[in-house]
């Protein structure tokens, strides 16, 4: 075994390379939850690298998540649109990678309006790649979601399955990943996909399963929990997810889509009780709600694509999950800014769970 894991390294190690350390990077998207930890990520590890963040600040973006990072040389914020051409062909001229994490992500949104999911992840991906066709972008990665396969009742999802997506925010994550597919074959463009399961961590918006669950029960109010808590999902630390990611625009094959799970899965009910258990809560703040519409029992990626590229998740769920609920604990400002000022937040919370009760 050792001999055959001694040999793998060697041929990763062999692997021809993009080098990330001299390029500006820009990043779409990049005051949310994954695309702040992704901008963070770089600037740790490579110390030369330059990166533009270009996000609109919609009620999911907060530039508090970069707060630490906003004077340095390296960084540059950006406020606009995706879907503004004249802007987005400017930015595309200063950057030769791109990382394109823009996107309306919240399922239980989209249920309410799919329209803004449409007009962002599909004719914003869309006008990301018409202004590629004109660029000199040397790598654009798309960032997708493991639910344009739908659900996986019994086995793993690879990347070339066919698509079944269940809700608008899935059929739209499918449409945008069709799309960059097609621009590949029809105009060869360097184009890569990642599609990567439930992301957790530090900074995520407080409207998501974990961060709800574990920011309600630091008050001791409910926690809505859909139908029986039999959904099953895999869980990937975002930190994890960043590293996929990085992986990815150093060793992924230009024109292929690479699934990145930690094969970590759990039912939302574990993961419920478990926030309670580190939070020293009674269980009886779980309340059974109405399941939402197209709610897929479950999601499972096989990962030996990226796998091959010398990629494996490193956090165990529940470590993973204990230090986020200890940092969600300790950052109570953080949080309460969102829940408490953020009227889009109050809005979604008060309308969409009153009907599922």
């Amino acid at each position: 075994m050792r001999i055959q894991m001694k040999s793998l390294m060697t041929g990763i190690e062999k692997m021809d390379e993009r080098s990330l350390n001299d390029k500006t990077i820009l990043v779409t998207g990049g005051a949310g939850f994954i695309g702040s930890r992704f901008i963070h990520y770089l600037l740790e590890k490579y110390s030369k690298c330059r990166i533009l963040n270009l996000d609109s600040l919609t009620y999911a973006g907060n530039l508090d998540n970069l707060k630490d990072i906003e004077k340095n040389p390296r960084y540059e914020f950006i406020k606009g649109d995706i879907r503004d051409k004249k802007l987005v062909n400017g930015i595309f001229k200063k950057a030769k990678v791109v990382v394109h994490m823009a996107a309306e992500t919240h399922v239980d949104r989209s249920i309410l309006d799919a329209g803004e999911f449409v007009l962002t992840d599909v004719f914003g991906t869309f006008t990301l790649l018409e202004s590629l066709r004109r660029s000199n972008i040397e790598l654009f990665v798309h960032v997708s979601t493991d639910e344009v396969y739908g659900s996986a009742e019994a086995d793993s999802f690879r990347e070339e399955d066919a698509f079944n997506p269940s809700s608008p925010y899935a059929a739209s994550k499918a449409g945008a990943d069709h799309l960059v597919h097609s621009y590949h074959v029809t105009f060869g463009l360097p184009v890569i996909t990642v599609r990567p399961s439930n992301n957790y961590g530090p900074y995520q918006f407080p409207e998501k399963f974990i961060p709800l669950f574990i920011t309600n029960a630091l008050d001791d109010k409910k926690l809505p929990l859909y139908g029986e808590g039999e959904n099953r999902r895999d869980w990937l630390f975002v930190r994890d997810n960043c590293r996929a990611i990085d992986c990815i625009l150093r060793r992924g094959k230009v024109g292929e889509a690479y699934n990145v799970g930690a094969q970590e899965e759990k039912k939302n009910i574990e993961v419920a009780e478990k926030i309670l258990e580190f939070l020293g809560k009674p269980k009886s703040l779980i309340e059974f709600v109405k399941d939402r519409p197209g709610h897929d029992i479950r999601y499972f990626l096989d990962c030996r694509k990226i796998h091959s590229l010398g990629w494996k998740a490193e956090k165990e769920f529940f470590e993973g999950l204990k230090e986020t609920v200890l940092w969600y604990k300790q950052n109570e400002d953080w949080w309460r800014k969102v829940k408490q000022k953020n009227q889009e937040f109050k809005k979604f919370y008060r309308e969409y769970y009153k009907r599922n009760r």
